[in-house]
């Protein structure tokens, strides 16, 4: 169960890598050294999530520097991942989200408590969500 928590979150980091490189600044060769920084260290935080090893503070750095930087793409970048990193990124989170995102994961802490193996994070997110 817990796989299928990362696994949903680590698709969705790919899928904002590859909606930001399709988009200004960041969408022919970059050769500003912020933006090539940037989309260098968002690549070690994949690769990191590839083998399981999660980069939190990592994560709420990039994700906390889009909105600052790079306003125009947050939309780009699905809300989950500022949830699943927290930190300041829970900070371009309006409250009604946070409470979604928390019931959530009490969802999830429940099924993990009671050994439920058939806990299916996506499914529960998109019940909760309303996106059936």
């Amino acid at each position: 169960m817990a796989h299928s928590y990362h696994a949903f979150h680590l698709n969705l980091i790919k899928v904002a890598y590859n909606n930001l490189l399709q988009h200004a600044p960041f969408e022919d060769a970059v050769t500003d050294s912020n933006e090539a920084e940037f989309i260098a260290r968002l690549e070690k935080l994949i690769a990191g999530m590839e083998e399981e090893k999660t980069d939190l503070g990592l994560g709420q750095e990039l994700l906390s520097r889009i909105p600052l930087s790079y306003t125009e793409l947050v939309p780009l970048i699905p809300r989950d991942l500022f949830w699943f990193f927290g930190g300041d990124c829970l900070h371009y989170m309006p409250d009604h989200e946070i409470e979604t995102y928390q019931q959530l994961d009490e969802m999830r802490y429940e099924a993990e408590s009671n050994n439920d193996k058939d806990f299916n994070y996506e499914a529960a997110r998109n019940r909760v969500l309303g996106l059936h």
